[in-house]
């Protein structure tokens, strides 16, 4: 067992809660379950309407180590900015209330964080996907071997193979420096898939990262809750924000001219573009027809899509195939090929969930 300080825990886990009552106890349970004792949860009750709030208090009153602080609902951005102005801990760790981690997690990252003098640990994940009425799942595992970046330099430049690896994206499989955060002065933005943000500005001049292969997080996609209402006005916008992060990222970096790391940012924009039309053809979409057919278009015509297309070397035939349509500009192929994603996603989850992890 390790020590444990109440006033200056190891790592702070920040977890916002909305409307989770069937998941948050599993949540909490398996950072109960940790050999690394000493830590703090600040767990975020963003206005919730179901049992979730009571959930969280009733753990909390057996278990000192967990802090919940109740707030009207003004969704996950602002919870988590909340509790880091409340965070005491060495380190950082976030974590979603629908979501479980394994027992070694927190302790296999402090150690290797310390042991190596790092300002960033990554592990591995799984994709947990739950299909016919959540009773089964497909787990799919991210990662990258175990390896240490003792220099900017060398980070920078293996960090196409991170994020081709989906090791980059999420900020539930790393542990940060608190005071780094403190001094860059990040937090998330108040904005929808906010957390992206938030590491890109984390990792932007970081030094030393260490990663390891093994997963340790369960990240849970519920297909019958998260899919049903697909269609997310502003999708497209928003993915051509974040290619404009990453292009802006790779130009700090001085590696806009590298093949390797060029070609995952067009591969990941490119394939990001076709979830931009699915979302479109979604049978949720209340766009007019017209309005539908001119917004494909501009996507599929686009310098950006047309450039990206070109460069994108696609890891599969299939994913070759699906790009026939921005390719030849061909609006209608698009179109159908959109509405066909969508009907699968919907019918099929299961299927779907294989197709996009073969992708």
């Amino acid at each position: 067992m390790s020590s444990m300080s109440l006033d200056k825990p190891r790592v702070s886990v920040i977890m916002p809660a909305y409307n989770v009552d069937a998941y948050v106890g599993r949540a909490v349970e398996s950072l109960q379950r940790q050999t690394l004792e000493d830590f703090e949860l600040l767990a975020i009750d963003d206005g919730s309407t179901d049992r979730t709030g009571d959930i969280l208090e009733r753990m909390a009153s057996r278990d000192i180590r967990i802090n919940v602080i109740h707030q009207d609902n003004a969704g996950a951005p602002i919870a988590r900015n909340h509790a880091l102005d409340l965070a005491c801990g060495t380190y950082v760790m976030f974590m979603d209330a629908d979501d479980w981690i394994e027992p070694h997690m927190l302790a296999d990252l402090v150690e290797l964080l310390e042991k190596q003098h790092l300002e960033l640990a990554i592990s591995g994940f799984y994709i947990d996907t739950y299909y016919d009425g959540e009773e089964q799942h497909l787990s799919e595992v991210k990662s990258c071997p175990d390896q240490i970046f003792n220099t900017q330099a060398e980070f920078r430049a293996a960090a196409w193979k991170l994020f081709d690896a989906n090791q980059l994206y999420p900020p539930w499989n790393k542990l940060f420096l608190r005071q780094r955060i403190e001094d860059l002065g990040i937090r998330f933005r108040p904005t929808f898939w906010d957390d992206f943000p938030f590491v890109l500005d984390y990792i932007r001049d970081v030094k030393k990262v260490g990663v390891l292969s093994h997963p340790y997080y369960h990240f849970i996609r519920q297909r019958s809750e998260s899919e049903t209402t697909r269609w997310r006005p502003g999708m497209y916008e928003k993915r051509e924000e974040e290619h404009s992060w990453m292009l802006d990222l790779y130009q700090h970096w001085g590696l806009e001219g590298d093949p390797a790391s060029m070609e995952m940012v067009q591969r990941r924009y490119i394939e990001r573009l076709i979830g931009c039309i699915e979302n479109a053809c979604d049978p949720a979409c209340d766009l007019p027809d017209a309005e539908r057919r001119d917004l494909i278009e501009k996507m599929i015509s686009s310098d950006r899509a047309q450039l990206a297309v070109q460069i994108a070397r696609p890891h599969s035939f299939m994913m070759s195939m699906m790009l026939l349509p921005i390719r030849t500009k061909n609006v209608g192929l698009a179109m159908a090929e959109g509405a066909f994603i969508a009907h699968v996603m919907h019918r099929n989850a299961k299927t779907f969930a294989m197709l996009k992890a073969r992708r």
